[in-house]
C-alpha cells in the first residue's frame, strides 16, 4: 500500500522560518539564534493568530480542555494593550483563526469572533490582562487545568531538576499559593503576575499551570513541557527516592533546554501536524 503525503492547505500557510537543522551550527558557536520576524504588522498578526488557533487544537488533543477551562492569549503586534483570545463556549478543537477575538486590557471586545458568540471568559480576562500589563515583554500566555499539572499543584512545591526536560524550568518558575476560588477579579490576576515576576512559568497551587513567552509557539510548548515534567516527577516520586541534579548542572541544562528559540522550534513539528491534519483552523 502506498501512503500519500498530507497536502498543505494551498495559499494559507505562512512560510516556515529556517529549519532547526540550519540553526544548530550557529547556536553552538557565538550568538544564539534570534526569534524570526515577519515583514509587516499584518503578517505578524496573522502568524500569531494561526499559532494561537493551533495551540488550542493541541490543548484539545492533549486533553487540556476539561469543561472549557483554560486559555491561551497572544498580544496584538500593533496594539500592545490588546490581546487575542478564544470565545468562551467553543471547544478548543473547533477554534479557528477567524473565531479568535481581540480584547482590550479593560475587558472591551474590540473585534468579535466571526461566527461564535462574543463571550469573554472572565477568568481569562482577569488573569491574562494583568499578565500582559505587568510583562510588556510577554507576547503569549498559556493556562489550563491539565491533569498532572493540577495534581502537582496540590503539593504546593516547585519542580525539581530530575530530568533533562524538567531542568528547563530550573530556577525559572514560581509558586502562587494564595488560591481563593475561581479567578474572577483582576486583583487576583495582579497577584499571579507578581508571583510570576520575570520567570517563564508559575504553578498555581490547587489550580494548575501557567506559562509565558515572547512568542505563541514557545508559550504553548512550555505548557506542554511543564505538564510533562509534572507527570514525570509524580511518577518518579511514586516509585521511590529521586536524585535531582546538582545546582551547577541544573543551571547549565536550563540554559540549554529553556531558551525562547528552543521553544519555538520544539513547537514546529506539532504545528506541522495540526496544520496539515486540521486545515479548517485557518478558516
Amino acid at each position: 500500500m502506498t501512503v500519500q503525503p498530507l497536502a498543505r492547505p494551498h495559499g494559507r500557510l505562512a512560510p516556515h522560518p529556517s529549519k532547526l537543522e540550519t540553526l544548530l551550527p550557529e547556536r553552538t558557536t557565538a550568538q544564539p539564534a534570534t526569534i524570526p520576524q515577519r515583514a509587516t504588522v499584518e503578517e505578524e498578526r496573522l502568524h500569531r493568530k494561526q499559532r494561537l488557533a493551533a495551540g488550542y487544537r493541541l490543548f484539545a488533543r492533549n486533553g487540556f480542555d476539561m469543561g472549557g477551562a483554560g486559555h491561551i492569549t497572544a498580544r496584538d503586534p500593533e496594539f500592545p494593550d490588546q490581546f487575542w483570545v478564544n470565545p468562551a463556549g467553543v471547544h478548543f478543537s473547533r477554534i479557528t483563526v477567524s473565531d479568535l477575538m481581540l480584547v482590550s486590557h479593560e475587558g472591551e471586545i474590540v473585534q468579535p469572533p466571526a461566527h461564535a458568540k462574543p463571550r469573554l471568559n472572565r477568568a481569562a480576562f482577569a488573569i491574562h490582562s494583568e499578565l500582559h500589563k505587568a510583562r510588556p515583554d510577554v507576547v503569549a500566555a498559556a493556562h489550563s487545568h491539565s491533569l498532572h499539572g493540577k495534581a502537582w499543584s496540590a503539593l504546593g512545591r516547585l519542580l525539581d531538576p530530575i530530568t533533562q526536560d524538567s531542568a528547563a524550568f530550573y530556577d525559572d518558575h514560581a509558586l502562587f499559593t494564595e488560591f481563593s476560588g475561581v479567578v474572577l477579579d483582576t486583583s487576583e490576576g495582579e497577584k499571579i503576575a507578581e508571583a510570576l515576576g520575570h520567570r517563564k512559568a508559575v504553578i498555581l497551587q490547587n489550580h494548575g499551570l501557567l506559562t509565558v513567552a515572547h512568542s505563541v509557539e514557545a508559550a504553548v510548548w512550555r505548557y506542554l513541557a511543564m505538564e510533562n515534567a509534572c507527570q514525570a516527577q509524580l511518577l518518579a516520586e511514586a516509585a521511590g527516592q529521586t536524585r535531582p541534579m546538582q545546582h551547577h548542572i541544573a543551571k547549565l541544562t536550563a540554559g540549554q533546554m529553556g531558551s525562547e528559540i528552543g521553544g519555538i522550534y520544539a513547537f514546529e513539528p506539532y504545528w506541522d501536524v495540526v496544520s496539515e491534519e486540521e486545515p479548517d483552523l485557518f478558516d
